[in-house]
């Protein structure tokens, strides 16, 4: 993507199955189940680079005993700063007594990430500072090992007012305002309130020793969750901890935020991504499961697992820029899903080139276009292939006219190279514009001038800030004839609200493309009229029943759109001719078929809250306002 934008946090759990002594002992190292975290979250690195956090819960702890353990980091590197203090822990505790290093009884009383129950979650900072009072795990406290509650998510809800209201009216005082605590406290609320009924009806029958034992045996987790969760509106995937080694993995109603989870005889294993559990624990993606829609794993204390529906279930709209761009390429699924979005291009860029392959070089941004830029190659070798074969059945041609054709091949070249990191210290504009357009450089002397056409790939376009300031200038140092930049998806034209950060509405190239024809056809009459649209919603459904925004992109076509952002990323200096492509909403969904989320491009959001989040968003940017719709 040219257009870097901060997106999905990513969840990493896993439950020992087995006694701490076993893996001590088949592995050879106290740091085994560790080291399985580390790179469970490793692997995952590409959906949260802010902050990372860790959580582990010993079993069977003696009172007193510290058993819930945490350390959280928002370093330039925050895995390794992390994962290097684990260690050095460890290092120490061997530098006091190597021969009782492999004794897990003493290690879990040394070292305090040496549990059964581990949780990793990594962030990305869609909203506010990066500190680390945001980042996860959260932890709820408590004496009570039923009571104790930790907490890592890849959520954003779009009724934390409502929520929040709700704590307020059971008489709590939540210590923020956002959706991680207010999760969190609604959640450890009705936690409490199971307690308190099982207290409540066996009180009198044993013993407090025995009824703490008997909650930790009886406590439904689903049925916490049925209760705390029935009104919230956004994507999630969210694990919590019980500090008696309890716990879940729940997942939204539209399953808009992914997850997945393994078992076997020595580990119970979740994350958000499939590659990450297949490559750590070299296991067959048949044997990782996708967590439903609306539907919880349930552990119990020994380690044991149910899937166990906890609130109904809507329609499945996951979401579609997980498979464009979000989640790695190297799950199968996704892979083949990003080669048919460059294969169902191909139609569209041959009517563009005239069907001209001799004088069309195709190139792409990389790096996560690439596999996209694959499936367009493939079926342009394929189309090529075809037009061989017809033109060798001539009867009419000498050798070297077959071989001129036998030899004809789809020219592809590197001509984008990511060379540098845009550095954030850098605060003035007119520096940060400057180094934008030094983040990509490119290969020289490989085309004709003037007679080439340069085809691009991109997988999106979000902002088109790169393309106008960097991509368009490097490659029209190459004197191309014409240049195509090609999105692999669709427009994006509607904000997010279920966790990336693309929340502002005048930051979508497309937006802004709306915005200059109406102007250019003196429509402006349609923008008053759609804010009072949006504000009579807000006010009488809390702008849920409908996106009028929707009304403002009925006035044009698609192409007039797409030309128009083809006017607004080329600058004056360019001197190629410069059109832009762009993947049909048909296309998006033949190629993801069981991945139908696509709000971004549609503007038809899974639940009410996306829709009024929109609405709020058109009112805040005709207000000049830079507060958040949600």
């Amino acid at each position: 993507m040219s257009d870097q934008i901060k997106h999905e946090c990513g969840i990493a759990l896993v439950r020992l199955k087995k006694p701490l002594q076993y893996f001590i002992d088949k592995y050879g190292s106290p740091m085994y189940p560790m080291n399985k975290l580390f790179l469970l979250m490793e692997k995952q690195h590409n959906r949260g680079q802010d902050g990372a956090g860790i959580g582990t819960i010993k079993l069977d702890s003696e009172p007193g005993g510290k058993y819930f353990s945490r350390q959280r980091s928002i370093a330039r590197q925050p895995m390794e700063d992390l994962f290097g203090r684990v260690q050095k822990a460890y290092k120490k505790a061997y530098s006091k007594n190597s021969e009782k290093y492999l004794d897990a009884d003493w290690i879990k009383g040394k070292v305090d990430f040496s549990g059964e129950l581990l949780l990793g979650h990594l962030r990305y900072g869609t909203h506010g500072k990066n500190t680390l009072s945001v980042c996860h795990p959260m932890v709820r406290e408590s004496n009570w090992k039923s009571r104790n509650l930790m907490m890592a998510g890849n959520f954003n809800l779009t009724n934390v007012d409502e929520l929040f209201e709700f704590m307020m009216s059971i008489g709590q005082h939540p210590r923020e305002k956002t959706d991680t605590v207010t999760v969190m406290e609604k959640i450890g609320h009705f936690l409490d309130k199971a307690n308190d009924e099982i207290i409540d009806e066996y009180k009198d029958q044993l013993s407090p020793s025995e009824l703490s034992l008997f909650i930790e045996d009886n406590l439904d987790l689903a049925q916490v969750l049925k209760k705390a969760t029935k009104d919230f509106d956004g994507g999630y995937m969210m694990a919590g901890l019980t500090g008696y080694g309890a716990g879940f993995v729940a997942r939204d109603p539209n399953g808009i935020r992914p997850g997945y989870y393994f078992s076997d005889e020595e580990f119970f294993v979740v994350a958000s991504e499939k590659p990450a559990i297949k490559t750590v624990f070299n296991i067959d993606y048949s044997e990782i499961h996708e967590i439903p829609r609306a539907h919880a794993v349930i552990l119990d204390k020994h380690g044991n697992h149910k899937v166990e529906q906890f609130i109904e279930e809507s329609e499945r709209k996951s979401c579609s820029f997980e498979r464009i761009y979000f989640s790695r390429g190297t799950d199968p699924d996704i892979y083949r899903e990003r080669k048919k979005l460059g294969e169902l291009l191909v139609p569209q860029i041959l009517q563009e080139i005239d069907n001209d392959l001799e004088n069309t070089v195709f190139s792409y941004i990389p790096n996560t276009a690439e596999t996209a830029f694959l499936g367009m190659i493939e079926e342009l070798d394929k189309r090529l292939n075809q037009q061989k074969s017809e033109q060798l059945l001539s009867e009419d041609l000498t050798e070297e006219q077959r071989q001129e054709i036998i030899s004809k091949r789809v020219r592809v070249e590197k001509l984008v190279i990511k060379d540098v990191k845009l550095r954030t210290f850098i605060t003035n504009d007119n520096e940060r514009d400057d180094m934008v357009a030094h983040v990509y450089d490119t290969t020289y002397e490989v085309i004709n001038k003037g007679i080439d056409t340069l085809v691009v790939m991109d997988d999106s376009i979000v902002r088109g800030t790169t393309l106008e300031k960097s991509i368009l200038h490097i490659l029209d140092r190459l004197n191309p004839k014409k240049i195509v930049v090609v999105s692999s998806a669709p427009q994006i034209r509607y904000p997010d609200c279920y966790g990336i950060d693309m929340s502002k509405m005048h930051d979508f190239v497309a937006f802004r493309a709306l915005l200059k024809l109406i102007e250019e056809n003196n429509k402006e009459e349609l923008l008053e009229r759609t804010l009072a649209n949006c504000e009579e919603s807000l006010g009488k459904s809390n702008g849920t029943d409908k996106n009028h925004v929707k009304d403002l992109f009925d006035e044009f076509s698609n192409q007039e759109i797409t030309d128009m952002i083809g006017r607004i990323i080329v600058k004056e200096d360019v001197k190629a001719n410069v059109s832009v492509i762009y993947q049909t909403i048909e296309g998006l969904h033949e190629a993801c078929p069981n991945h139908n989320g696509d709000w971004y491009f549609t503007g038809n959001y899974p639940t009410g809250g996306g829709t009024r989040v929109v609405n709020k968003s058109y009112v805040n940017f005709m207000k000049g306002s830079l507060e958040r719709a949600y």
